[in-house]
């Protein structure tokens, strides 16, 4: 069963306030890859991802590919800076 955008970004902005978040198909529509980079507080890089792991945890077992980048608001904007 294919996982929708829209399902990701609801069990992410309810688990957790959001600075910044973007979810990319990579899938052409499939549901089967998602990319997703999000920017929140209060946790470490690894932290982080795990916790996104947990939150998409039934999701990510539906879809072939998941990839993840990880931000604090003020490493996100480190990052805009860096890639403009």
């Amino acid at each position: 069963m294919p996982v929708s955008l829209s399902d990701l970004e609801a069990a992410i902005r309810n688990a957790i306030p959001v600075a910044h978040l973007e979810i990319d198909d990579q899938s052409s529509g499939c549901g089967e890859n998602y990319a997703v980079l999000i920017a929140f507080e209060g946790k470490s890089t690894l932290a982080r991802h795990r916790f996104i792991n947990e939150v998409l945890k039934a999701q990510i077992a539906q879809m072939h590919a998941f990839s993840q980048k990880t931000f604090t608001p003020k490493q996100y904007e480190a990052y805009l800076q860096k890639s403009s």
